[in-house]
């Protein structure tokens, strides 16, 4: 069941509140969760979350005054479930739980990703809704805490969700030719790129093949992690020496 404060009303754009009634929010976003998950963002309208409801569209439009609403307060509830422990100590561990929530997420509502991602994108950062920017501000919250600047939290978040936005796109969109094949290069279309063009990338089918996404992660956060701690000054780690 979708977690959201069931309290909260759905606001339109213009921070206008819609009248309450006896249909909860709760159940509201549950509902259209449940229509995005199974047949896409395109499918969600009013019409089919009344009948999903078991209500008249038009009394929907008292608690979400229009569809960007609606799909801004699924956006928040999904992401409330991304839990960010602001007094862990250990910030690399803390940000390899968060990533992994994230993906977490993402696998279980591959439809919503482009909510989480790319929708934002076309938003301002202060005029996007408070529940997508909660994460933001816990994970700078943990990261301070811990020692680095608001500066430096700031690049920290910026590259860990760089990197997890792309690898979950990467993840949900891999696409082999025919899953039924044995060999490598036919399952994946390889053979079709010119051999003297790409040899590397052909020689790399097995590879390729046996994609892993949670180990691409956690390889890739090993990398990033220790890049970030290699790189960024943080108080608890001794001055570079001066030559």
């Amino acid at each position: 069941m979708v977690k959201v404060p069931a309290d909260r009303p759905i606001r339109s754009g213009n921070g206008s509140v819609p009248d309450g009634g006896p249909i909860t929010r709760e159940r509201i976003l549950t509902a259209a969760l449940a229509i995005i998950d199974g047949d896409g963002i395109d499918a969600l309208s009013m019409r089919r979350l009344g009948k999903a409801l078991g209500r008249d569209p038009m009394t929907l439009y008292r608690h979400a005054p229009n569809k960007a609403a609606l799909l801004d307060a699924v956006a928040e509830s999904v992401l409330d479930q991304l839990e960010v422990d602001t007094d862990d100590g250990d910030w690399a561990t803390q940000l390899r739980e968060v990533a992994r929530g994230f993906r977490r997420l993402a696998l279980d509502h591959p439809h919503v990703v482009p909510l989480l991602v790319t929708r934002p994108l076309s938003t301002p950062l202060g005029l996007r809704p408070l529940g997508t920017l909660r994460p933001l501000e816990k994970i700078l919250s943990l990261l301070t805490r811990a020692g680095f600047t608001g500066t430096d939290a700031l690049h920290i978040y910026r590259a860990l969700f760089g990197f997890l936005h792309g690898h979950v796109l990467n993840e949900l969109q891999e696409i082999v030719e025919r899953p039924d094949e044995h060999d490598d290069l036919l399952r994946l279309g390889l053979h079709r790129l010119p051999i003297g063009e790409f040899p590397l990338l052909r020689g790399l089918a097995p590879v390729l093949a046996s994609y892993d996404g949670a180990a691409e992660l956690e390889r890739g956060l090993d990398i990033l992690i220790t890049g970030l701690a290699a790189t960024l000054p943080h108080p608890d780690s001794p001055a570079p020496a001066v030559s």
